[in-house]
């Protein structure tokens, strides 16, 4: 380059408890509007738990959409849309390495 490079010097995130995807505060896109049905998660601890679950919820017939809000340490929180069949939905849950309570 001729030496005249210019950056843009951008704030970094802040989480207390770790990265992002391991932080149990929630973030600011939660998904507190996201309507469907409700369902508590044990066993998730970062990122990748979240779109493991979310990858085989999703796979579910009639799932239109799947989110999780992790809770590291305690019960995460999965919400679901669309129309699935309660013990498909378990099943898949299940079959991914976690466990579904429902509430």
């Amino acid at each position: 380059m001729n030496g005249t490079e210019s950056r843009q010097e951008l704030p970094l995130a802040s989480f207390a408890s770790g990265c992002r995807c391991c932080s149990t505060e929630a973030p600011e896109d939660s998904i507190t509007s996201t309507a469907g049905a409700e369902y508590a998660l044990e066993g998730l601890t970062c990122g990748h738990c979240v779109a493991t679950v979310e990858n085989a919820v999703t796979a579910v017939d009639g799932v239109a959409a799947a989110v999780v809000e992790l809770v590291r340490g305690g019960r995460s929180r999965l919400v679901v849309s669309g129309t699935p069949d309660d013990a498909a939905l378990r099943a898949a849950v299940t079959s991914a390495g976690y466990r579904l309570i429902t509430s």
